[in-house]
């Protein structure tokens, strides 16, 4: 961790999900570097592990190979406590994967045109699945599929297009705070004994207004 803090710390572990080329992986290391948090890429901590670089796995063990191994992974790394994590675009595909991101952090869907996801994936040779003809075709059945499960799991959602990482980074950053806020006037509510169905949902409403989808879940 290198820098200056400029951003305020978040009581949990944000976690970047989103499809390949949406910039997980760079927008991940500027916004660990403005939290002063450590920063984990799961598909290196795989290569890491294993020794032998992602298409190689994929070539001997096959998808589901992969699959078994970034689920271990996952769970390895949502264990640590305050971290940036991002995560594969498969990551999602795991009922198990998506359990533990959503109880564990912060969730941010890291959303992207299916244009800028094909100029920043063209020459990218490490990525098995798009390693067909027809790569444009291969990211819309594969967004077609995971889209929905992205948004199932994600706290927050912020769009990436023609935006550079430091703006997205801040974007985060404030998202995440008025989360914090809206879960801690949750249990001070609570505490107090005021915890009115209108007044809950008209800090809902706010809540949503102010940031866009969120859902203030309980973590453990």
């Amino acid at each position: 961790v290198t820098g200056v803090q400029t951003c305020a710390l978040p009581i949990y572990s944000i976690y970047l999900v989103g499809p390949m080329g949406v910039g997980k992986t760079t927008i991940g290391r500027v916004l660990a570097d403005m939290l002063q948090l450590e920063f984990y890429d799961s598909d290196r901590e795989i290569e890491a592990s294993t020794g032998a670089d992602i298409p190689w796995i994929f070539d001997v063990e096959g998808e589901a190979g992969f699959r078994a191994r970034e689920s271990r992974m996952i769970n390895t790394l949502t264990r640590m406590k305050k971290i940036v994590l991002a995560t594969g675009g498969g990551a999602v595909l795991a009922d198990k994967n998506r359990q533990r991101l959503a109880k564990r952090g912060y969730v941010v869907y890291l959303r992207a045109s299916i244009k800028q996801q094909v100029e920043r994936t063209s020459r990218d040779k490490n990525r098995p699945l798009l390693q067909t003809p027809n790569p444009e075709k291969k990211i819309r059945e594969l967004m077609k599929i995971r889209d929905p499960l992205y948004r199932e799991v994600a706290d927050l959602v912020v769009d990436t297009n023609r935006r550079n990482p430091k703006t997205v980074s801040q974007e985060i950053c404030r998202k995440v705070k008025a989360l914090q806020e809206i879960q801690d006037d949750k249990v001070a509510t609570k505490k107090a004994g005021n915890d009115k169905p209108g007044k809950e949902k008209a800090k809902a409403k706010a809540a949503k207004k102010e940031i866009g989808r969120a859902s203030c879940r309980e973590r453990v």
